[in-house]
């Protein structure tokens, strides 16, 4: 079939109705009355399902935890699994995050390409099936969840009200297709300090990042000095600078010092291509010597087993192996002052190590400074072989519309709901070679290849209905 004339026809919608998708700042917050993760998400599925309902297919939410949109007939489902949450906006950004504009063939706005964009497309995906006049024999499900980025709850939940489909991709990562995904955890680690403050000079607190999953891009730490201490910190700072290259900033403030580090924001699947804000303002501080004891020995200890490392080697966990390649380790938020320490870590770990491993090593080494250590999730990594009848199918979809008869499947650092179900894989929506921005500043999609993408959820929904 050639869908993309069909596809064409609905090009201005496909972009419009992107632009007001966006619009909504999705981003997970606490519960509130029905709305189990805050009312931005709720209000981008029920927007979500009005499209769907609108284009003529059935609609339900499943207590805002999820929704579906369907279309077809028959007992078996052919699942698409998507979200409508978006990781908060972070700084650095040239274009309003919630706005949907247009410059230079690209919708810019946070959740373009994680996640919106990829829902935006597998609708009209599916409303070209049925533009095309074909007999659809199979149900086609477009599953949308709203926690995605901080929690599975909302899937397991869905899941646990509704059958599961039959197969299923989800639109979340890159092309071609994703057969393996490494594990994840999301660990928490803290510490309450002694109630004593004598130093002339000390930290008030230390705070920076948005999420576990996003290197942050913005940490700042008020120092309490003196006249004399803080011309000190400045000179040391100016030398820091200076000497490593960091970009690290000072303001005078009553009483004291505001210490400004800024980094590059990044996938925290991907802490290799950021700078991580928190790890270079804790390398600052422990060069100026400032805090309490057990403030500079967690500091110290930072440094020394983390620091401005990503693969978790100086922490007992540098594990790697040749199917996914090396763990990856991302600090996303610190929430340090004069009574506690709070850290949000991020982990994705090789498909063949065992997570207990990981867990037990990180937690000695951090126990020696009498760091509490407790994981909040886990998502053990999945892994399919590359003769799956999915697989096959999808790998078949993009090579015809792409043309890239080379291409093989892959596997990724990153986390999507096609873990949440068995024969599930990722698909989409990043292409090879082309530079990624989900989680970043200035996150954007790239007009042309929004299109693309419908065409070939189209073509891969065309090749599973049709078995």
């Amino acid at each position: 079939m050639n869908f993309r004339p069909i596809i064409e026809g609905y090009k201005d919608e496909i972009i419009h109705k992107l632009q007001e998708l966006v619009r909504i700042k999705s981003v997970n917050e606490e519960a509130v009355g029905d709305y189990p993760f805050g009312e931005g998400p709720y209000k981008a599925l029920e927007y979500a399902l009005d499209l769907g309902e609108k284009l003529g297919y059935k609609t339900e939410n499943v207590d805002n935890y999820a929704g579906h949109i369907e279309m077809g007939h028959g007992d078996d489902i052919i699942g698409i699994l998507a979200h409508l949450d978006v990781v908060p906006e972070g700084e650095g950004w040239t274009y309003p995050p919630y706005e949907g504009s247009i410059d230079n063939n690209r919708i810019y706005g946070r959740g373009t390409s994680d996640d919106k964009g990829p829902v935006i497309a597998a609708l009209y995906a599916m409303k070209t099936i049925e533009a095309s006049g074909l007999d659809i024999k199979k149900r086609i499900r477009l599953i949308l969840g709203t926690s995605e980025e901080t929690s599975p709850e909302d899937m397991r939940y869905y899941l646990s009200k509704k059958e599961s489909p039959t197969m299923a991709f989800s639109p979340d990562a890159n092309f071609p297709v994703i057969r393996g995904e490494m594990g994840i955890l999301e660990i928490i680690l803290t510490k309450q300090w002694d109630k004593v403050s004598t130093e002339k000079c000390r930290i008030k607190n230390v705070i920076g990042g948005n999420a576990a999953n996003m290197v942050p891009d913005l940490c700042t730490s008020i120092i309490e000095a003196n006249e004399i201490s803080k011309k000190k910190v400045i000179e040391v700072i100016d030398e820091i600078r200076t000497r490593k290259g960091i970009s690290v900033e000072t303001e005078e403030i009553q009483d004291g010092i505001k210490i400004i580090s800024k980094g590059i924001s990044a996938h925290g699947g991907k802490p290799e291509e950021g700078i991580n804000a928190i790890s270079q303002m804790l390398m600052v501080l422990e060069m100026l010597d400032a805090g309490t004891t057990q403030v500079k020995e967690f500091i110290n200890t930072y440094n020394e087993k983390i620091g401005m490392t990503y693969n978790g080697q100086k922490i007992g966990c540098g594990f790697e192996d040749d199917i996914s390649g090396k763990l990856k380790l991302n600090i996303g938020v610190i929430n340090l002052d004069e009574d506690s320490l709070n850290i949000r870590l991020n982990v994705r770990y090789p498909i063949t190590i065992d997570s207990k491993i990981v867990i037990d090593n990180m937690r000695e080494e951090l126990g020696k400074c009498g760091i509490d250590l407790f994981v909040k999730n886990h998502l053990k990594p999945i892994y399919m072989d590359e003769d799956h009848f999915l697989v096959q199918k999808l790998m078949k979809a993009y090579k015809k519309v792409t043309g890239d008869y080379e291409a093989e499947p892959l596997v990724i650092s990153g986390g999507t709901y096609a873990r949440a179900m068995k024969n599930a894989v990722a698909f989409g929506i990043n292409f090879p070679g082309e530079k990624e921005t989900e989680h970043l500043s200035d996150e954007y999609i790239d007009i042309d290849n929004l299109l693309k993408c419908t065409e070939i959820f189209a073509e891969a929904l065309y090749e599973l209905i049709n078995d």
